[in-house]
């Protein structure tokens, strides 16, 4: 049975190793580091999940926002990466992460890239990104939000 604990909890290391095995070591170049560029994963939403000493999980949540063209900016949090270990799929693991993010993060308007199909468990759909921007190439049906998030053009990324 695994635990979530604070991401500060585990090594570093270990972290990035499981995320080059889930997403491949080439993942630095997606649009969503763009977004993280330059900031701190928030402490307080990111967890590990740990099996019997062993990082088998992590989520990571990232403050960006939302610079809408009127001029209005709005704070989100940037979910992701969701990652479990290859052979730990599919049994809780991904699911507990998030609602324990989805939970600290109270109203706070969560966006991630992701499928549909798997996060609209949680809440998220496409109904108010459609006029978002990023800094890189992504695929509009994958641009989620949950919560408060404004349906209005604008630019997302990093929140300094």
């Amino acid at each position: 049975m695994f635990e979530l604990v604070p991401l500060g909890e585990v090594y570093r290391d270990a972290v990035e190793q499981l995320l080059d095995r889930v997403f491949g070591a080439d993942r630095h170049g997606r649009t969503a580091y763009r977004l993280r560029e330059g900031v701190a994963a928030v402490p307080e939403l990111s967890f590990a999940a740990v099996e019997a000493g062993t990082l088998v999980g992590s989520i990571q949540c990232w403050p960006v926002e939302l610079a809408s063209d009127d001029g209005s900016v709005t704070p989100m949090i940037l979910v992701g990466p969701v990652a479990v270990s290859p052979e730990r799929q599919n049994v809780g693991i991904g699911r507990a992460l998030m609602w324990k993010a989805i939970e600290r993060a109270d109203d706070a308007v969560l966006m991630l890239i992701g499928d549909h199909d798997y996060y609209a468990q949680f809440g998220f759909d496409a109904a108010r990104t459609g006029a978002w921007r990023l800094p890189g190439p992504f695929e509009r049906a994958r641009l989620l939000s949950r919560g408060p998030a404004p349906d209005t053009p604008g630019l997302v990324g990093p929140r300094r």
